[in-house]
This record gives structure tokens, C-alpha cells and sequence, in this order.
């Protein structure tokens, strides 16, 4: 059976797939930084690797995302967008509304019933319903990312915010600290506010069950929940949702062969 490449390079993180025909084999996720042709080589090598093997044992390789042009082994680029669509209708054929929360920017998409993009949307420039804001929000409560989900789920008397716009969220967030709010409640607050601003975008795209998320901000427990309280609607979100559209990449690798 023949191995293939998925590469997604985003401004964020970067993940790598490997897949054996269709089969997921190995993935690996790192922070992109700034040099992307280096971080393209070195998360590829990583997810071979950890299968022995090396760029020689790939029949094509794939790449996406904001770094593409810069992943100078692969044998073809594609959008993000495509790729993650055909990587969760791989792996979720009932979804046709994807929700992609990625470091900078969160975009709502529809698909078709073969799992074809039939319309996207993507947020505005402001960072409100990104991964980027529940990185401020968590330096601003001085913990980690990973943290704040399980957090916000303890929430006895969730803070109300009256902007989801992630500068006036910012400052509001720290009036509420210094009031003597607890952080469960202001992150259950902000994650209500997200969700409400994401929530938004899958309306003006068309909601159509079922539904999916992706990207960083799926990982954050609290923010799915948020959603689905919005949406009154459950979720599928992936074992490891980052790496959706590095999936599709190497989907479309195995498509090409």
C-alpha cells in the first residue's frame, strides 16, 4: 500500500499527515514561527519518523495553508479550505456545516452532500471569534490555553460581556478581574460571547446538520460547549482537530496517485 502526504502550514501551527492509502498512520503538530519552509521540513519528518520512514517512501505529497507555497517538496498545493472540508467529510460523511476556529481567523462552511464546499464564510478582521483571543484572555489570566476549557466548565455565575469585539473583550475581562470576578466565570462569559459572534457566520452561511468543529478551538472544551448551547445542537469534533485539513491534503495526495 502506498503512503501519503498532507502538509498544512497555518500562521499558527503546522500538522503533517501521513496516511497509508486512506488509513491515518501518523500526524504530528508544531508551532509554524516565522520560517515556514523549515517548519514545512521539520513536522513532516516528524510524522514519518515516528513510522520510519522517510520523504523517499511518500508517492505524493500535498500542501496546504498559509505557508504552501513555501513546503518545496510537495508535489501540488491546495487550499486549506477544500482540505479540511475533505478531511472531516473522511471522517464525518453526515456533516455538511463545518465550524474551523483557527489562531486568526474562524470560518463557517457548508458542504454538499459528495462533501464539496457549497458556501464559506469567514470572520472579519477582528480577532473576537479566534483562537487568537482566548490566547490574550488566558495570558491575561496568567494560565495556559490548554487550561481554560475544563476552567470555564466549573462556572458558578458566568460573566456577561457586552462586546464580543476581542480589544473592548480584553479590557472589559480585566475590569471584571479587578471586581473580583473568578476565572471560570469570566471564560464562561467570553465563551458565550464567542460563541454567540461564531454562531453568527454559520447563520449567514446556512446552517445544515450535522455540524463539526475544527481547528485550535475545538480543543478547548468549554468553547464546544458554548457552541452547542448557541446552536442547541451537538457537535462532532474530531480526536485530534487540528489536523483536519492536513488529513484532506493527504487525501487529495492519495486521489492524485
Amino acid at each position: 500500500m502506498a503512503y501519503f502526504l498532507g502538509i498544512d502550514v497555518g500562521s499558527g501551527y503546522s500538522k503533517a499527515v501521513v496516511l497509508e492509502g486512506k488509513t491515518l498512520r501518523s500526524y504530528a503538530v508544531m508551532p509554524s514561527g516565522g520560517d515556514y519552509k523549515k517548519i514545512a521540513g521539520k513536522v513532516a519528518k516528524s510524522a514519518l519518523q515516528k513510522i520510519n520512514l522517510t520523504l523517499a517512501d511518500i508517492a505524493c505529497t500535498v500542501a496546504a495553508g498559509y505557508g504552501a507555497a513555501m513546503v518545496d517538496f510537495a508535489d501540488r498545493t491546495s487550499t486549506d479550505i477544500s482540505c479540511n472540508a475533505a478531511g472531516i467529510y473522511h471522517l464525518f460523511p453526515s456533516v455538511k456545516t463545518v465550524i474551523d476556529i483557527g489562531a486568526q481567523y474562524t470560518r463557517a462552511i457548508r458542504l454538499d452532500s459528495e462533501g464539496r464546499i457549497a458556501n464559506f464564510i469567514m470572520n472579519e478582521k477582528c480577532a473576537g471569534g479566534s483562537g487568537k483571543f482566548l490566547q490574550i484572555i488566558a495570558r491575561i489570566l496568567r494560565m495556559e490555553v490548554e487550561e481554560i476549557g475544563d476552567l470555564s466548565l466549573t462556572a458558578v455565575k458566568p460573566v456577561e460581556f457586552t462586546t464580543a469585539c476581542a480589544v473592548f473583550a480584553e479590557s472589559e475581562a480585566v475590569s471584571r478581574i479587578s471586581e473580583g470576578a473568578l476565572p471560570a466565570d469570566i471564560l464562561a462569559g467570553l465563551h458565550k460571547a464567542m460563541a454567540s459572534k461564531i454562531v453568527t457566520l454559520v447563520t449567514r452561511v446556512g446552517l445544515t446538520p450535522d455540524v463539526a468543529v475544527t481547528g485550535g478551538g475545538a480543543e478547548d472544551i468549554g468553547l464546544v460547549k458554548a457552541i452547542e448551547a448557541e446552536l442547541e445542537k451537538g457537535i462532532f469534533v474530531a480526536d485530534e482537530p487540528r489536523i483536519t485539513a492536513a488529513m484532506g491534503a493527504a487525501l487529495f495526495a492519495s486521489e492524485r496517485v
